[in-house]
């Protein structure tokens, strides 16, 4: 979910080392930093606060370790942090972190506030929107992401990520021709782009049209654009078609463009899960195991990744977490079919897991 999505988070982190009194604190910082930049939050979170109260530059420790609490999805701990940050240096980047916590918590008006606020100070700030709507579908608000959308396109008509992104919302909604008349004028706004095959990618999946992602994918990717999620949709599209060890060749381009993606954005977890189903289609079970394990860490939420685990580890002899992973699969199931039931349902499309286009 949140893939994360904060690569502002450490942008306020260069400066700061040369302040600091105690090394171990030091220390302790460069590495929870480094661990966050690779979507490790958990691992992170010790350094952290090992060095909390022993540096110099208090804010960056605070805000990144509030972005770690977002990252393990400890939202009420994450707001009491920047909730206390407010008003600081960098006020646009903890109200765009507080409205991504606060929908995590389910306090969709005062993250709306949050994001307003941060609006204020930065209307032209792309990146702002695309975050906080990628929380709301994390979240299943779709509507609070459709209107954190509207308000990002009020200031930047001509984006075509934005228009991407309120696409994936229109689509989750069943409006399909509103989804797809955002998907067409993402690819008119900037033609030949990223986001452009992406959005045409992304139409297709919409369709059941595989064989058009994977068009559309490897056009794109031969005009040199290895977008990860470009690369992610090319290697699920080549798997829904059939790719298996025995189509040695389609495999093989699965396999690659995934391992591609996973290199060039870590935090993305929707790669490493199929990444880890075509170990698991090879039988290398420990690196399939490894590379699910950390796409659960990235998103406990993304219920594809237990069925793989429960299948990775039955065939590692390691029958009670195949169990455990399938009953959280079953929680995971009965929360989704709750949300809907009371919310405005959704439609099947790729919209992947954190960390789609934003970056």
């Amino acid at each position: 979910m949140l893939g994360l999505r904060i690569s502002f988070a450490l942008l306020i982190a260069g400066s700061l080392f040369c302040q600091q009194t105690d090394r171990q604190a030091e220390s302790d910082l460069r590495t929870g930093i480094a661990l966050t930049r690779e979507g490790r939050f958990q691992q992170a979170l010790p350094h952290f606060l090992s060095a909390r109260g022993r540096v110099a530059e208090t804010f960056a420790l605070e805000f990144n370790l509030a972005l770690c609490y977002v990252g393990t999805r400890e939202f009420k701990q994450a707001i009491q942090i920047l909730k206390q940050l407010g008003g600081a240096q960098n006020s646009v980047n903890v109200d765009n972190l507080l409205a991504q916590a606060l929908i995590g918590d389910g306090q969709q008006e005062p993250a709306l506030k949050a994001l307003q606020d941060a609006a204020q100070f930065s209307p032209k700030n792309e990146k702002l929107y695309l975050l906080v709507s990628e929380a709301c579908m994390d979240g299943g608000f779709y509507e609070l992401g459709a209107k954190v959308l509207e308000i990002g396109l009020g200031n930047l008509p001509e984006s075509a990520r934005l228009h991407f992104e309120r696409g994936l919302f229109r689509s989750q909604m069943d409006e399909m021709d509103l989804a797809n008349r955002d998907f067409d004028l993402a690819q008119k706004l900037s033609p030949g782009s990223d986001v452009a095959y992406i959005a045409a990618a992304q139409q297709a999946f919409l369709f059941g049209d595989v064989q058009k992602v994977i068009r559309t994918a490897r056009e794109g990717i031969a005009k040199g654009h290895t977008h990860y999620l470009l690369l992610t949709m090319l290697g699920e599209a080549l798997l829904r078609a059939g790719a298996t060890p025995a189509t040695a060749d389609e495999f093989q381009e699965a396999q690659s463009a995934l391992e591609k993606a996973v290199a060039e954005h870590p935090g993305y977890s929707s790669a490493h899960i199929a990444l880890g189903r075509i170990y698991l289609a090879r039988e290398r079970i420990e690196e399939a195991i490894a590379r699910l394990e950390f796409a659960e860490q990235l998103d406990a939420r993304n219920r594809a990744v237990y069925s793989a685990l429960a299948i990775a580890y039955r065939r590692a002899g390691q029958a009670e977490k195949s169990r455990e992973a399938l009953t959280l699969l079953a929680d995971l199931n009965r929360q989704d079919a709750a949300r809907i039931g009371s919310a405005s349902g959704g439609h099947a499309g790729y919209t992947g897991g954190r960390d789609r286009p934003a970056q």
